[in-house]
This record gives C-alpha cells, sequence and structure tokens, in this order.
C-alpha cells in the first residue's frame, strides 16, 4: 500500500476509456475560451508575421474562424488587431458575443461607465454580451491585440459617448 495516498488504482487505467471523458475538439467554457487566447499569444510565429500598422484607422485580420456546424453550437471566431498611438474602437458593444481581449504586445487601455484599465502586454479581459467598453492605444507606442468572440461577432453596435472620471481607475 502507497502510504502518500489512500487511493489505489487497481488494474489497467488504460481499460477504463469508457470512463473519461473524450478531449473536446473546441472550447466550450469560458476558461477554455481564455486558453485558447492564451496559446494563440503564446505562439508568437502564428500571428506576428501577419501584423501591420495602418496610420489611419486599426488593422484587423480575421486568424480564425470555426463555424457552427464544426464546433460548439454558435462557432467562434478569432481576430487580431494592431493599434497606432491615438487610435482607438469607440465605446461599443458586441452584440450576442462573449469575448476575449488579450493584449499581445504594448499597452491599451479599456475605459467603460466604470472608469478605466490600462492593460499591459499579456493582460486579458473575459466579457459577456452586452458588455460595453471603448479600447484606446493611449501609449506613444503601437499595441497588438487578440481577440477571441464565442458566436462568431455579427454586431458592434456603437454607443453614445460616455464620460469617464479624469483620472478615474477600476
Amino acid at each position: 500500500m502507497n502510504s502518500d495516498s489512500d487511493l489505489q488504482i487497481a488494474g489497467d487505467l488504460l481499460e477504463v476509456q469508457h470512463l473519461l471523458r473524450p478531449a473536446r475538439e473546441h472550447p466550450t467554457t469560458v476558461a477554455e475560451f481564455v486558453g485558447l487566447a492564451r496559446s494563440i499569444a503564446d505562439d508568437r510565429a502564428r500571428w506576428a508575421p501577419l501584423v501591420q500598422y495602418d496610420a489611419t484607422s486599426r488593422w484587423y485580420h480575421r486568424l480564425h474562424t470555426v463555424p457552427e456546424a464544426h464546433a460548439t453550437p454558435l462557432g467562434y471566431e478569432v481576430w487580431l488587431l494592431s493599434w497606432v498611438p491615438g487610435q482607438g474602437s469607440g465605446l461599443h458593444d458586441h452584440g450576442l458575443s462573449s469575448g476575449v481581449l488579450t493584449v499581445l504586445e504594448g499597452e491599451l487601455t479599456e475605459r467603460t461607465d466604470r472608469g478605466k484599465r490600462t492593460l499591459g502586454a499579456g493582460a486579458q479581459r473575459v466579457f459577456a454580451p452586452g458588455y460595453a467598453h471603448e479600447v484606446v492605444n493611449a501609449s506613444l507606442e503601437p499595441a497588438v491585440s487578440l481577440h477571441v468572440y464565442y458566436p462568431g461577432l455579427t454586431d458592434m453596435p456603437m454607443h453614445a459617448t460616455q464620460c469617464v472620471p479624469a483620472g478615474a481607475t477600476v
């Protein structure tokens, strides 16, 4: 008997496959979507060569899409965005989509009705449908971000400008 544990496994573990859950081909939980975003962020060779900067508007590229027939019932999308200093999204929500925002390079500021938050490289934000925010590159250096939307983004309603108190943070 193993003195380190009261748990004993009898027989060949490989013979109990029917008791194990099958591996999911695609994410289905918030944690799995966060993990997906993190794994793509960590694979710099996958996204860095694609990044472009546009002085007139935010640059974006759909990096990956999984239609509803091949994933969860609603599918998902992964977008890569670049932001030169001063560029912003305007106040918006993502309709019926939930999302994960991951800053890959640089720094972005997220503004909501509760204040503002600075997000550095590696920071992640998870949001539910209807979550209104504005994302801005308020720094002096370019930034790159990764966005995962579930279900795939079909609507991005813009909102009237909100007032965030000067110096407010959350």
